[in-house]
């Protein structure tokens, strides 16, 4: 409920409030809210990094960048689960986007890691 009046008062407030509210915007939202959003945005940004070092490693123009943005990718996949699961351990997702979007991402860590290891084997 507070998140709807939250909202609503952004909506009705001046085009030149809106921009200079911005710099206020992390103290104006619900703390409950604020605790959500911040975790949402970690797993954000370490869930698209997978993507963006998977890509880059596989384009990468030697074997060691090959083998460096693999384990960034790794590396940013487990954060991915710990997220995931600081999400779901607050109740702010519910069992089953807990275990569809934790398997997901459970998958991602175990074919990265195989990669992984592979390379370290032929090393």
């Amino acid at each position: 409920m507070e998140h709807e009046k939250y909202k609503k008062e952004l909506r009705q407030r001046k085009p030149g409030q809106k921009t200079s509210s911005i710099l206020h915007l992390p103290s104006s939202i619900p703390l409950h809210l604020q605790s959500v959003s911040n975790l949402c945005n970690q797993l954000l940004r370490a869930g698209t990094s997978i993507g963006a070092n998977n890509a880059e490693a596989c384009n990468g123009i030697s074997k060691a960048d090959f083998k460096s943005k693999s384990f960034i990718a790794l590396k940013e996949a487990r954060e991915s689960l710990y997220w995931i699961e600081l999400l779901h351990r607050n109740s702010f997702i519910d069992d089953r986007q807990y275990e569809s979007i934790y398997g997901d991402c459970e998958e991602l860590v175990k074919v990265l890691h195989h990669r992984c290891k592979k390379i370290n084997d032929t090393e």
